[in-house]
């Protein structure tokens, strides 16, 4: 039962994980506190269970000790990300064996120019990363290396999405940059692949939502004249389901 995740709070229908979750990408926004993190560690166990292999990238660039015990099962191999040949080797034998990965990195390693490839971005880009794992992006706090700002961060990511076999998980903290119009378009195609009202990147309507309860939409696999419809709804995630 992995994959029920929530319920609906309109239905009495559960909110499950489907093989669908592996190819689409997910974008997560909530407070500090609400259950980023714990929804984010059931999409992991679903992809776990699923057979494909999951890097999933700390950019707070955190100590072993410091990561909640739920990411430390039988599945998680902590390394930290650096610049050196001895990173890159221990990095590669992970990949060559689809070991799920947990990556702590320091944004600093960004490239603080726009034409200069940073290494940090061509391991990013690795082909044995960017065809056999699913991507977790948790939230970058500190951006002083990356070359301009939020938005240049964000169009960075989704310059990649498209390179990926499978799919792709952001966590964020509501930004009031979410509500540019350029950003709202772009994501709209990128994650759910039609022009909405996006309401769930109206932050003040996130902050009012209670911890574990997260605003849901996703696409339909039935297109319209021109896009695929989007359904929504409110989602509880609570601690019997998040235990289970």
């Amino acid at each position: 039962m992995r994959n029920v995740i929530g319920k609906f709070e309109s239905s009495i229908n559960a909110l499950k994980l489907e093989e669908r979750a592996l190819r689409y990408n997910t974008l997560i926004l909530a407070e500090e506190g609400a259950g980023k993190t714990n929804l984010a560690c059931k999409i992991r166990n679903y992809v776990v269970d699923s057979g494909v292999a999951t890097l999933y990238l700390d950019f707070a660039d955190s100590n072993v000790d410091e990561i909640e015990s739920r990411y430390k099962d039988k599945h998680f191999n902590y390394i930290r990300f650096d610049e050196s040949d001895a990173f890159k080797i221990e990095l590669d034998k992970l990949i060559a064996d689809r070991k799920h990965i947990y990556m702590a990195v320091d944004p600093r390693h960004f490239s603080n120019k726009r034409d200069i490839t940073s290494k940090l971005t061509q391991t990013l880009q690795t082909q044995g990363l960017l065809e056999n794992y699913y991507y977790f992006f948790h939230d970058i706090k500190n951006l002083d290396g990356f070359y301009t700002k939020f938005e240049d961060f964000l169009l960075y990511m989704l310059g990649f999405l498209n390179l990926k076999k499978y799919g792709f998980t952001f966590l964020a903290q509501p930004h009031e940059i979410f509500e540019n119009p350029q950003l709202k378009l772009l994501f709209t195609f990128l994650y759910l692949g039609k022009c909405s009202n996006l309401e769930y990147y109206n932050t003040a309507q996130l902050k009012t939502l209670a911890k574990n309860e997260f605003f849901h939409q996703y696409r339909t696999s039935h297109r319209t004249l021109l896009f695929n419809n989007i359904i929504s709804n409110l989602v509880k995630i609570d601690e019997y389901v998040a235990k289970d």
